[in-house]
């Protein structure tokens, strides 16, 4: 548990800390596609030209979980969300412009957001994946003073991963 809270934290303070320099690696583990790994901001996804054709339409084709907008927005001082995607994979590709979407109609601050990019093999900086369990991206984990509250992998138990953060608040009594 100590150990969990405690890789959160340097995950945290790696996303403020590092804003300013480049906190992640750009290269190619397939032809035509692009892997980010490290600390990624949002700014970065946004502004790859090359991610707009899955970034655009699915940021577009969504409306927020009404429920997920309202308690995020209710807890946007209170949690963080540490998000594990891969830039090469369909289902990151799929959710993460939505949750982006979710957050910033729920008025939840970007600062309290880290995504960490992985590679193929699901591998990060310092080991990160391994040591919190991520084993499938996307992941999504929702921590409260540093402790998980639950996570969200892939599309979710109930294949909506909005529900299912939803459903994680609620249950935490948020």
């Amino acid at each position: 548990m100590k150990k969990i809270a405690f890789l959160a934290f340097i995950a945290l303070l790696l996303n403020t800390t590092l804003s300013a320099q480049q906190s992640y690696q750009v290269f190619s583990e397939r032809p035509n596609e692009k892997t980010y790994k490290g600390i990624i901001s949002r700014d970065v996804i946004t502004g790859d030209t090359s991610f707009a054709t899955w970034y655009i339409p699915n940021q577009k084709a969504y409306t927020p979980n009404a429920a997920a907008k309202e308690l995020l927005a209710k807890n946007k001082d209170s949690i963080q969300l540490l998000v594990f995607m891969g830039t090469w994979c369909e289902d990151s590709q799929f959710i993460i412009p939505k949750l982006f979407s979710l957050t910033e109609a729920a008025g939840f601050p970007n600062d309290h957001i880290t995504v960490v990019g992985v590679d193929r093999q699901k591998h990060t900086f310092g080991h990160l994946c391994e040591a919190l369990n991520v084993t499938n991206v996307p992941t999504i984990i929702v921590l409260k003073k540093g402790k998980e509250l639950g996570r969200v992998v892939e599309y979710g138990k109930s294949g909506m991963f909005d529900k299912d953060l939803a459903e994680i608040l609620q249950a935490a009594g948020l």
